[in-house]
């Protein structure tokens, strides 16, 4: 009978504070007489954190981004949100969606613009990092965002720890997607700008429905709920929970494909490795696209028949396949100094 008591105790002091409600609702939503002036600052710090994200993604420099994360300020409107649906207020989610809707709307239209000013040459969605790491999300994200919306929501209801919401900023990864999107819409990438958009929605939603449930563990439902609007909160979290369902399966389906592809790249390099044994040879390289298998290897000397290693890939893949081998010549000479 013990821990019952015990738990409670555990529930109150990781609860939300009631004396703390007031400052966070000023705190968390834009309202009264400084709007204007809060609205101002938002809008600055975040076509500041495109101009940051954008450069900092065609440049392919981590630190850059990661100075973006915490200058943008996107993540306030969406923890917002979360707390609006928490507590029941409609007309507080819906101004609060419709700050992040204007914003991310901002955001893609000036990194557009901005990725103009830039030679298109200069722009690669394989070789720069930054750009092909935001273009096909796997689980992970969903994971990486779900635990980050539970941290940004513990965090933002206690003000003794609110200096580790830039932590949580850089953890998931708002502006840099959106300034993807715009970068390839400007070049006309379709495929990318879906993936990364979709790294974005992703975002969103985990923030939404672990934030809002971590507030409703902390008891913030219960301490500024109003009977009125329990229709709505129940509809907006099975809205939510749908939303993150959906974005669940593409992707499911990006994790299962890197996988397979991760599994058969590593098939293809024991097979390359296999036939130059015996060679002077070494395998730089595997990579296996579809129907298509480029090797690249390093030395000198005579191999053996190509066929044979594309009849063995076929085997291995279980597929027809066309191989391209690259070949880096190499020459290796010694010298031998004897001593004085």
């Amino acid at each position: 009978m013990e821990s019952i008591p015990n738990f409670r105790a555990f529930a109150r002091k990781i609860g939300f504070d009631p004396d703390y409600l007031e400052a966070f609702e000023q705190k968390l939503f834009i309202s009264g007489p400084r709007s204007a002036r809060r609205l101002t600052n938002f809008f600055v710090l975040l076509l500041l954190a495109t101009v940051i994200a954008t450069y900092g993604v065609l440049s392919d420099s981590t630190a850059t981004v990661i100075g973006a994360m915490i200058v943008a300020p996107l993540m306030g409107p969406i923890m917002a949100t979360a707390a609006a649906v928490v507590i029941g207020s409609l007309d507080r989610a819906w101004r609060s969606l419709t700050l992040v809707v204007v914003g991310v709307i901002c955001v893609i239209l000036l990194s557009l613009m901005l990725s103009w000013l830039v030679p298109d040459i200069t722009i690669s969605f394989t070789e720069n990092g930054e750009i092909a790491s935001r273009i096909a999300p796997g689980l992970t994200a969903l994971l990486t965002a779900l635990a980050s919306g539970a941290a940004g929501a513990f965090i933002s209801s206690r003000e003794e720890i609110a200096d580790s919401m830039g932590g949580v900023a850089i953890a998931i990864s708002l502006v840099p997607p959106l300034c993807v999107v715009g970068i390839s819409i400007g070049q006309g990438a379709w495929g990318p700008a879906t993936g990364a958009f979709m790294l974005f929605m992703t975002n969103f939603l985990a923030i939404l429905l672990a934030g809002g449930i971590t507030f409703m563990i902390g008891g913030l439902g219960r301490l500024a709920y109003t009977g009125d609007s329990q229709r709505m909160r129940r509809r907006s979290f099975m809205l939510i929970i749908f939303g993150t369902l959906l974005i669940a399966i593409p992707l499911s389906v990006t994790s299962y494909q890197a996988i397979d592809r991760s599994l058969e790249t590593r098939a293809a390099s024991q097979d390359v490795t296999a036939w130059l044994g015996g060679t002077t040879h070494s395998m730089v390289r595997v990579d296996v696209n579809g129907d298509q298998v480029l090797a690249t290897i390093e030395g000198f000397g005579e191999l053996r028949p190509l066929r044979d290693l594309a009849d063995q890939l076929a085997d291995t893949l279980e597929r027809p396949v066309r191989l391209y081998l690259r070949t880096i010549p190499s020459q290796v000479e010694t010298s031998q100094a004897t001593s004085q």
